[in-house]
């Protein structure tokens, strides 16, 4: 589902939509579930008899020393042959086989869908993580234009001879601090504005993300109950085709101690010169079943069998550490966002406290009853817990993020492919 309608962004929908449409690892994933898919068709095919013809035209002639006696002697033969050949499959092998080939599909597909998730889950925090940095950046602006205001306040009361030249420094030295900060974001704002363009498949001097700033608190996020979970995760139904794939081939290794049963027949037209070739006393045929049975085979048929049932529970333990780490991911991602708020909160109330602070300390040095060492340590507070601010909004947007990737991003076993 388009899970990230839930942000109600329309930049984000539109960056979303071209993943699926531009993004070469998408792609790949996508060429790999196509592949998975004739696979199918291919062992199904088995199924049915297989008919082949070899016309043929030859000219022969006999060695001179050829013991039959027949010296020079020369001929020609032309043939047209039909072959039909039918495996029985009385033990199962072809059908368990197709079905292994089918789960091997709906994993693919199942993977396609986990690669798709996994790309627009990034792209979301990536997007949420440059935002935040236009928000920082708006913050520091800000916050430049007031430290502005303090210089030239500190530059005045100098000029009045109420200040001394080490208050100006100090207050040139916060400016300057403050700015290269400002300056500094821009590299890391570029860095995620590029992985963004490779994700949707877009070169990255060909792409300009614009410049929001985040102030959006993150929507609330529905969880559904804990047994959905293994319903509406791709990567876990992904292990539990593989898990089902892995069973089938139990059965084709013990198929193989069994003999298997080909029906075949021969038939067709063969003559000695082009003018008798299509009379009926040139036909020819040959039909009959052929049973084939391994004697002996020094126990690679058990060892066979050995390496499927391993494989069987090595994707047993997959598919339930795979469930367990969804239910862990949840788990982990709905403590972090209630922590998340309430530490929001709380640091929401020491920024007010600090501005407060702030306009305090500015009041007091305007009336000379302190330095300028007390504003600017003032300012720091109050920066620092305002940055504290953008940066839990943040994390709490990525841990949203992380929270719909963890429930499968409103995807389903039901919109598995049947093959």
């Amino acid at each position: 589902g388009n899970w990230w309608e839930i942000f109600r962004d329309p930049q984000l929908d539109v960056l979303e939509e071209q993943v699926p449409k531009a993004n070469q690892t998408l792609k790949a994933a996508d060429a790999s579930f196509r592949q998975a898919r004739t696979l199918i068709s291919i062992n199904r095919s088995n199924l049915y008899p297989t008919v082949s013809s070899g016309p043929s035209i030859s000219s022969n002639r006999i060695s001179g020393y050829s013991p039959t006696g027949d010296q020079n002697f020369q001929y020609g033969l032309f043939s047209l042959p039909l072959s039909v050949s039918w495996d029985a499959d009385f033990w199962g092998r072809i059908r368990r086989t197709i079905n292994t080939a089918r789960e091997q599909y709906q994993a693919s597909a199942a993977d396609f869908e986990n690669a798709k998730l996994e790309l627009q889950t990034e792209v979301a925090v990536d997007y949420f993580e440059a935002h935040s940095l236009d928000a920082q950046a708006e913050l520091l602006n800000n916050t430049v234009t007031a430290y502005q205001k303090a210089l030239q306040l500190t530059q005045n009361r100098y000029a009045g001879g109420v200040a001394s030249k080490v208050e100006v420094a100090q207050a040139q030295t916060q400016l300057n601090q403050t700015q290269a900060q400002d300056i500094d974001l821009g590299t890391a704002r570029a860095d995620y504005e590029h992985a963004i363009a490779v994700l949707i498949g877009k070169p990255p001097e060909e792409f300009k993300l614009p410049v929001l700033a985040l102030h959006t608190e993150p929507p609330p996020v529905p969880i559904g109950i804990p047994s959905q979970l293994l319903q509406r995760r791709p990567d876990i139904a992904s292990y539990e085709r593989q898990m089902a794939a892995a069973n089938e081939q139990i059965g084709i290794a013990k198929a193989a101690f069994y003999p298997d049963l080909v029906i075949s027949a021969t038939g067709g037209l063969q003559a000695g010169n082009i003018v008798n070739w299509f009379n009926w006393p040139s036909r020819f045929w040959s039909v009959g079943p052929q049973l084939l049975e391994t004697i002996y085979d020094a126990g690679r048929r058990r060892a066979e069998l050995g390496n499927a049932l391993a494989g069987y529970d090595l994707a047993i333990a997959n598919y339930r550490q795979s469930s367990l780490t969804a239910f862990q991911e949840v788990e982990d991602n709905l403590a972090t966002l209630r922590i998340l708020a309430d530490e929001a909160a709380k640091q929401r109330e020491a920024s007010v406290a600090a501005q407060s602070s702030l306009q305090l300390s500015l009041n007091r040095y305007k009336g000379g009853l302190v330095t300028y060492l007390e504003v600017i340590t003032a300012q720091s507070i109050a920066l620092t817990n305002e940055r504290a601010d953008v940066d839990i909004l943040r994390r709490r947007m990525d841990a949203t993020v992380a929270l719909i990737k963890a429930l499968g991003g409103g995807w389903d076993a039901s919109k598995l492919p049947n093959g």
